[in-house]
């Protein structure tokens, strides 16, 4: 179907504008092919932007209103960017917020006492630790792995942790759908007969695996550190940020302190730019590096 032109009866100021516009539109669409004309476009090309086009001078600035009101009409803005919605906090978050410097390095005594002030949760949040480290740590750019270790928290997360040492009848239940552990330990004998549950595991996180330590020659030592506190950590990957809980808003400042300086001992504080501490869905609390 052709274009549908509106035009306006009755309103001769409004007729005179109409034909001032078309006559712009005309002027643009002419001055565009006998330039192009011979350069051999095909189908679907077009010029974009022409340069030196004999324009009259008097639609010059009609052109501009005329295909910039096009361009509004399809799709208004022409960046492209969805607009992003501001996020809003509740009246309980900002006035826990407020009471944290957000400038301020607090000494780790007193950003434990302030991350249980500002907690937000009516259950026993978790205290959570976020580590910024030195990118040096992940290698050189062509070639980055991941930074991770291991560490025994003295007072343990404060969450039960299941820790069961793989054999055949482990093997069967996960078959059958039956998944009653956290962490599963193996010695390395049993990861052929594991391979037939990896796509059940792997997704979980539950998977056995040289580099976190839960394939051992030794899985009943290996189980015994991991229920009694010892916890894995790793950078994000590309990324040299660690996240881990280190215990419950329930803890007493001393256990809540000795399980960080744990932490920060067993990472290395020549690795460290950065630490913040936060309850579960709390505020940020940047901490002192001593």
């Amino acid at each position: 179907m052709g274009k549908i032109r509106v035009a306006a009866l009755g309103d001769t100021s409004q007729e005179k504008e109409q034909k001032r516009r078309a006559e712009a539109r005309r002027q643009t669409k002419d001055s565009k092919k006998q330039k192009v004309e011979g350069l051999g476009l095909h189908g679907g090309e077009r010029v974009a932007v022409v340069e030196g086009t004999d324009i009259k001078p008097e639609f010059k600035k009609l052109i501009e209103e005329v295909e910039g009101g096009d361009k509004s009409a399809k799709g208004g803005s022409t960046s492209g960017r969805k607009k992003i919605k501001q996020r809003t906090r509740s009246k309980r978050y900002i006035e826990k917020a407020s009471l944290v410097d957000k400038v301020k390095l607090y000494p780790l005594t007193e950003a434990v006492t302030l991350v249980k002030e500002t907690s937000l949760t009516r259950f026993d949040g978790t205290v959570e630790l976020h580590v910024n480290l030195t990118p040096a740590v992940l290698g050189d750019a062509k070639d980055k792995k991941d930074f991770r270790g291991s560490v025994t928290l003295p007072h343990g997360t404060g969450k039960e942790v299941r820790v069961a040492i793989a054999d055949d009848k482990i093997v069967s239940e996960v078959e059958k759908g039956v998944i009653n552990f956290d962490i599963l330990v193996a010695h390395p004998s049993m990861m052929p007969k594991l391979a037939k549950v990896a796509r059940t595991l792997g997704p979980k996180g539950l998977m056995p695996n040289p580099k976190n330590g839960t394939v051992t020659p030794d899985p009943e030592k290996r189980a015994k550190e991991l229920s009694h506190g010892q916890v894995n950590f790793k950078t994000e990957p590309n990324n040299p940020i660690i996240h881990m809980a280190v215990g419950k808003v329930s803890f007493d400042d001393k256990k809540l302190m000795d399980n960080v300086t744990a932490v920060l001992d067993a990472i290395g504080h020549s690795k460290i730019v950065k630490v913040t501490l936060s309850s579960t869905m709390g505020p940020g609390i940047k901490v002192l590096i001593s």
